[in-house]
Parts: C-alpha cells; structure tokens; sequence
C-alpha cells in the first residue's frame, strides 16, 4: 500500500494557491472599476454634483463644493446595481462601467437660494446664471428641516425633498 500524503498535501498547496490569485485577480476588479469610473461615479453619499451637460442624450457631471449654486445635486444613496429610488423627488444617475458594472446613484435637489436652474423636464435640473434666457426657475428661498409647501408665498411654485427634509419656494427668473 502507497501512502499518498506527499501528493495530497501538494494538492492542497495548490488549491490554496489558486484561490489566494483568484482574491487577488477578483479584488483587482474593483481598483480596475473604480479606476474607469466618472468622477460624478466616485461620488460618495453626502457629496455634491454639479451638471454640466443635461441634455437628453448625455447627462454629465463633476463633483462640487456643496455651499456652492452650482451643487445642484447631493448623492442620497449610492449602489452597485440599478435600484429604484426611494421616492420620484430624487434624480436617478446610471453609469455603466468598462468592466461590465454599474454605479447608480439617487441625487437629492440641493440648490442654493437666490441661484436659479434650467429645468427641461426630461433632463436633470442644471445651475444657471439668473440672467441666461436658459433660466427657468429661481430659488426664492430654501428652508432646510422643513417640508410644508404653505411656507412658500402663495403664487410661488415649490419642491419638497423629504430626506434630507428640504423645502424650496421658487419663482420665475
């Protein structure tokens, strides 16, 4: 009879082995992932974007100073796959990564009082200057902790976010 330690043990180095690349190729993924990623994709939650580009075709972006008009959005939520958002008062951002991955991100409203923003309905909302004819809206006042809509002045259109709970009462440019 043959004792087969010597092969068994070498079979197990192995196994080992191949599964200690296999974590190394699979964690090198995710440094590949993120290394392909937009800045807008690197956002974290509580970070801010400014829209640079909200055509229908292709929405762009780039990471923002969120005391700043141009912040328009701060990232609520941030996941690996298409999710559905919470609610329809937040922004759905998509982007498929090179390597076959998504980052999805649901912005939450984040604009500045006395700023106005360009909204064309089937694009996300983009900062303007109040003197563009590309002005549609302007954020009359912004009431953060708040979300009853009868704070705005009659006449005045608004937006409720309810988390973080945000209120803005906005008038024409």
């Amino acid at each position: 009879m043959k004792f087969r330690g010597p092969r068994l043990l070498a079979r197990i180095v192995l196994a080992l082995l191949a599964a200690a690349a296999l974590a190394v190729v699979m964690s090198g993924c995710s440094a590949i992932d993120d290394a392909t990623k937009s800045d807008v994709a690197k956002t974290k939650v509580g970070d801010c974007i400014n829209i640079t580009d909200n055509s229908t075709t292709a929405t762009e972006g780039e990471p923002a100073d969120c005391s700043t008009p141009q912040a328009v959005y701060k990232v609520h939520q941030s996941f690996d796959e298409q999710t559905e958002c919470a609610s329809n008062e937040y922004t759905s951002y998509t982007e498929q990564l090179p390597t076959g991955g998504t980052t999805f991100l649901c912005l939450a409203p984040n604009f500045a009082q006395d700023a106005c923003y360009n909204d064309v309905g089937t694009s996300p909302y983009k900062w303007v200057d109040c003197a563009s004819p590309d002005a549609t809206f302007k954020v009359v006042q912004r009431i953060d902790g708040e979300t009853d809509e009868l704070l705005c002045d009659s006449g005045e259109e608004f937006i409720v976010v309810s988390d973080p709970k945000t209120l803005f009462c906005l008038s024409t440019p």
